[in-house]
C-alpha cells in the first residue's frame, strides 16, 4: 500500500497496456505516469480488477469507429482497493477500501492507480474482499440496470436469463431472484447445478432444448449471452413483456427502434456507471443474496492470459486480476 505522500512523490505507475489493436499478446507491461486526480474525482490504490468480454473487443479494434486512436490504452473498467488520494470535504477519505466502475470511455483498470468520479465509486465492507469487490461493477451494474431499468422487473414475474451462468448472469440469476420473480436460467448442461445454486427455478440446457420452441412463456428475456435476438423469441414472450440484451451491435439498435412501440418490446442496454447501483449490489451481498463466483485469479502481469480465458469462454463466475 502507498501513503498519499508517496503518491505525490511518485510520477510514474506500472500499468498493463496495447498499443496498437490485436489478439492478446499485444497487451505488454509498460511505466506510465501516474493519472492526475481532477476535482470530482478520487485516485484509487488498485487491489484487484476483473475482465470483461468489452475489454477483448476493444483490444481486438471492434470498438475502433466510436473510438478512435489514443495508445497506448491501458484496458479494464472495474476497479477495487483503497483510496490514494481525494479531495479533503469529500465523501472518502485516505486509507477507504473502494469499488468503482471507471467512466473513463477509455478504460484504465489494469495498472497501480486508477482515477475515478465520486458519484461512481462506493465504500465496501470489511467483509467483502478485494477480489470480490472487482468482479462486481460492470458486470453486476449490467445486470442490475437490465432487469430493474429495461426490464421493468417486478415481484411475481416470470423471467428467463440466457447465459445464465457467465459473469452477467450469475448477477442477474440472483438478483430476479431477489424480486421474488420466477427464474429459468440457460446454460450448457454441465453448468445446471451451478444456477440451481444461484436459486433458478428451471434450468433449459441449450445444447439440447431450444427455450423459443418452449411452450413456456415470460414477462421478462434477459440476454446475458448476447445469443438470441428479439425475433428469435418473440413468440415466447407475454403481452407487455419485454426483451433486453447486452449486444451493442447495428442490427441490435434498429431492433430497439423498431419494437419500441410494440406491446413486446426490446431494448439493446449499455451499462451506466453509478455508485448508487454499486452499493445496491453490495447490500444485496451483505444480505446474502448476492453470491460472488470467480472463475479464476490471475496476476495484472498475466493480463493476456485472463483475456485470453474471457475470450475462450468462461465456464462459471468471474475472471478476476490480482495484485503482484
Amino acid at each position: 500500500m502507498n501513503d498519499s505522500a508517496t503518491v505525490k512523490e511518485c510520477k510514474t505507475m506500472n500499468a498493463m497496456v496495447y498499443d496498437d489493436y490485436g489478439d492478446a499478446s499485444v497487451l505488454r507491461n509498460a511505466e506510465v505516469p501516474i493519472p492526475d486526480r481532477l476535482p470530482g474525482q478520487v485516485l484509487i490504490d488498485v487491489r484487484a480488477s476483473s475482465v470483461n468480454p468489452i475489454d477483448y473487443r476493444m483490444r481486438r479494434g471492434e470498438m475502433k469507429g466510436l473510438l478512435p486512436g489514443g495508445f497506448p490504452r491501458i484496458p479494464g473498467y472495474d476497479v477495487s482497493g483503497v483510496i490514494a488520494d481525494c479531495a479533503a470535504d469529500g465523501p472518502f477519505s485516505v486509507g477507504d477500501r473502494v469499488v468503482a466502475f471507471l467512466d473513463s470511455m477509455r478504460g484504465g483498470a489494469s495498472a497501480d492507480y486508477a482515477v475515478a468520479a465520486v458519484d461512481v465509486t462506493a465504500a465496501i465492507p470489511d467483509s467483502m474482499s478485494y477480489n470480490e469487490a472487482a468482479a462486481i461493477p460492470l458486470a453486476g451494474t449490467t445486470a442490475l440496470q437490465s432487469l430493474r431499468d429495461h426490464g421493468e422487473i417486478a415481484e411475481g414475474k416470470r423471467v428467463l436469463i440466457n447465459g445464465a451462468s457467465g459473469g452477467v448472469g450469475m448477477f442477474a440469476v440472483q438478483i430476479a431472484k431477489s424480486y421474488n420473480c420466477h427464474v429459468d436460467a440457460v446454460a450448457s448442461g454441465d453448468n445446471e447445478d451451478f444456477c440451481r445454486s444461484l436459486g433458478a427455478d428451471h434450468f433449459y440446457n441449450y445444447e439440447t432444448t431450444d427455450f423459443t420452441n418452449s411452450a413456456e412463456t415470460w414477462d421478462l428475456i434477459f440476454d446475458a449471452a448476447g445469443k438470441s435476438g428479439y425475433w428469435d423469441v418473440k413468440e415466447v414472450l407475454n403481452d407487455g413483456g419485454r426483451y433486453v440484451s447486452t449486444e451493442p451491435d447495428a442490427k441490435g439498435m434498429l431492433m430497439t427502434l423498431v419494437t419500441w412501440p410494440m406491446s413486446k418490446s426490446g431494448t439493446v442496454m449499455l451499462a451506466k456507471p453509478n455508485a448508487g447501483d454499486l452499493r445496491t449490489l453490495i447490500t444485496l451481498h451483505k444480505k446474502g443474496q448476492l453470491k460472488i463466483t470467480i472463475d479464476a485469479i490471475y496476476l495484472f502481469s498475466q493480463l493476456s492470459q485472463a483475456h485470453q480465458h474471457v475470450e475462450d469462454g468462461v465456464e462459471r463466475g468471474k475472471v478476476v486480476l490480482t495484485a503482484e
